[in-house]
């Protein structure tokens, strides 16, 4: 009977001893997790950080489109113009060089 209990008590050490190791071990996981919460919720933000960042570039670069396009009508229009006034001066000059 005494042989019994001793060998009850091995086992109730070695378990105990177990479940040390074990609440160790998920200690350890636990903290790597939030570990890594904490990285996910950094990487996260830098995410909807640049989210933000691209939307506002994209809005910039759609009006620096509309900037150049304005700016190449208006030189198209500049271009004719001056045509147009070199035609103007041409013809002004060609009779008053002609005797």
């Amino acid at each position: 009977h005494e042989q019994l209990l001793k060998m009850m008590e091995e086992r109730m050490m070695d378990v105990e001893q177990k479940l040390r190791l074990v609440k160790r071990l998920l200690q350890d996981k636990v903290n790597q997790l939030k570990e890594q919460l904490s990285k996910n919720t950094k990487a996260d933000a830098m995410v909807k950080d640049l989210y933000v960042e691209n939307a506002q570039l994209l809005k910039a670069l759609e009006a620096t489109e509309q900037r150049q396009k304005t700016a190449e009508r208006k030189n198209y229009l500049l271009e004719e113009k001056i045509a147009n006034l070199n035609r103007i001066v041409k013809n002004l000059a060609s009779p008053s060089f002609s005797p």
